[in-house]
């Protein structure tokens, strides 16, 4: 069962939308009862960085979130701004993010070929993988997803970047530790880029370890 995280931030329904055409169970959680049941979350998320947190904060979810993630392993992707309330904090705001993936959140104006263009990053990019990953299963180098922001994740530890979009300078964009995921593009707007990305994050299996395993029989094939 998908549990999306609704704190007010983020198209929802495209979600539950695009979860219903691959035939997976998904639905909102707008309470800290609804996400306890959750075995696999999506925290969406747009707008400002401080604004995000604040929400989260006020929803009464966040708790049964930490729970959930930091104790229980449940996997969780954060989308968009949902990707940057994984980090440390972000230049954007004052609030401390949720820590669950270090690194900070820098604005583009801080990378010199990056500072040049104009902003936000828009439209639609190439996404690279770094190696190999459970959720970038069956998306090669020729993959393209939907992009619309100005911050971008910095890894306090390079490995925790699965993959990378460039706009003047090579950015993360897609960012993982143990069973914290973020992806800074929106996969609901990503035509079958995005379906297969959401349907690999479904087939993901709890861990309790830092690798993600995948469940027995799972197709390579894009969905």
């Amino acid at each position: 069962m998908i549990h999306i995280v609704n704190y007010g931030l983020g198209n929802v329904q495209a979600f539950l939308n695009m979860y219903y055409r691959l035939g997976i169970e998904a639905r909102l959680a707008s309470t800290a009862d609804e996400l306890g049941e959750a075995r696999h979350i999506i925290l969406p998320g747009v707008g400002a960085f401080d604004r995000a947190i604040r929400l989260l904060d006020e929803s009464g979810m966040r708790p049964v979130l930490e729970q959930k993630v930091r104790e229980e392993k449940v996997p969780i992707i954060g989308i968009c701004v949902g990707m940057q309330m994984l980090a440390d904090g972000s230049d954007e705001g004052e609030l401390p993010g949720l820590g669950w993936i270090p690194g900070r959140v820098r604005s583009f104006s801080s990378k010199p070929l990056s500072a040049e263009l104009p902003l936000p990053h828009m439209g639609w990019n190439d996404v690279r993988p770094t190696g190999e990953a459970p959720i970038m299963r069956a998306l090669k180098d020729d993959s393209r997803f939907y992009f619309l922001h100005s911050y971008y994740f910095e890894c306090s530890d390079p490995k925790h970047c699965l993959a990378t979009a460039s706009y003047g300078d090579a950015f993360a964009c897609v960012v993982s530790s143990e069973n914290v995921i973020g992806v800074q593009f929106h996969p609901e707007k990503s035509h079958h880029w995005g379906t297969q990305l959401l349907k690999n994050f479904a087939e993901i299996e709890d861990v309790a370890t830092k690798d993600f395993t995948m469940p027995a029989g799972a197709s390579g094939r894009p969905g």
